[in-house]
């Protein structure tokens, strides 16, 4: 399944590092979705997931859930527009 990402997440997601795919995760992640449901809307496994929450957790210096999506939305009000790249 082809990312959603618009063209200011893109631009976000490299500012703070991340791919489209570890973006698109944490924008379902800030969407309140649980790692089953990410995995089903992305046509991936439960691993898969837990693999780029892992990763990007690590690039962005949080250890949990709240704490990266505070720091996402963070980086999204400093720069970037917070619709630009949402999952539908």
């Amino acid at each position: 399944m082809k990312s959603d990402i618009g063209t200011e997440r893109r631009r976000l997601a490299r500012r703070c590092g991340l791919t489209a795919r570890e973006a698109e995760v944490l924008d379902l992640i800030a969407r309140g979705m649980s790692n089953g449901e990410i995995a089903a809307h992305m046509g991936v496994v439960t691993k898969t997931v837990k693999n780029h929450i892992n990763r990007t957790y690590a690039k962005l210096g949080v250890r949990t859930r709240s704490e990266a999506i505070e720091m996402w939305m963070d980086q999204a009000g400093s720069g970037a527009d917070n619709g630009g790249g949402a999952v539908e």
